[in-house]
């Protein structure tokens, strides 16, 4: 059983999809709002949301940008937009998978058991990994310096976990481009280095003064110990 996020202002498909995901095992919270949402992401935790772009508040792509600010649970996207720019627009802002409207309840219950299969860790994925005072732990998706919770958006996360497990070897652009973005070409190299920037921030450095990011030039960068 998994815990989903319903939201959806059109209450009679809100009903009715309730009502297949109840009858599949889950149990369903709804929302009608994306200000509703974001409340209900951040205090009930959710195991995966569903999320139409259109709501009467706030714009679906821009609610889904909010959401990954403060929380990484599983989105599927329900949307009536088909156009593939729009789509890939959507997965990049973090949108795990997507429907176009309409779809039978049939459809939606395999995409939701397959983004659930996709985020259920393995066995293998329960360890902590720990640098220095730097714990990670990537079944929580939870990381702690010095004993203190770090409070890191999805990407972030993602980047620290990846660069934690390759501790002491040089990791390039292309490289997390690839491997945490899962983008073939870099096109954006700045996105990465904001990321990067952003983390040094959360871990208590600076590029000048590195602790546990160090950057070694035309290369990538490279996480250490600290001495």
């Amino acid at each position: 059983m998994a815990v989903i996020l319903l939201i959806e202002d059109d209450r009679i498909i809100s009903a009715a999809l309730s009502r297949s995901l109840t009858d599949a095992g889950h149990l369903v919270r709804a929302a009608g709002t994306a200000v509703d949402a974001l409340k209900m992401v951040n205090d009930d935790r959710p195991d995966l949301v569903i999320l139409d772009l259109g709501l009467p508040d706030i714009d679906g792509a821009d609610a889904l940008r909010m959401m990954r600010s403060v929380s990484d649970v599983p989105v599927i996207v329900a949307t009536a937009r088909r156009g593939e720019g729009e789509i890939i627009k959507l997965l990049n802002l973090g949108a795990d998978d997507y429907v176009t409207k309409p779809f039978s309840a049939g459809h939606i219950l395999a995409r939701v058991n397959a983004v659930l299969r996709r985020h259920k860790a393995p066995e293998q994925e329960q360890r902590e990994i720990n640098v220095g005072t730097l714990t990670i732990q990537p079944h929580k998706r939870q990381a702690t310096l010095d004993g203190a919770p770090l409070r890191l958006t999805r990407r972030e996360f993602d980047v620290l976990q990846y660069l934690a497990e390759r501790a002491g070897r040089v990791v390039s652009r292309r490289e997390l481009m690839t491997q945490v973005w899962q983008q073939a070409h870099i096109g954006e190299e700045q996105t990465i280095d904001v990321h990067i920037s952003w983390l040094r921030r959360k871990l208590g450095e600076t590029a000048a003064q590195p602790r546990f990011l160090v950057t070694v030039r035309g290369v990538g960068v490279m996480m250490v110990e600290p001495s």
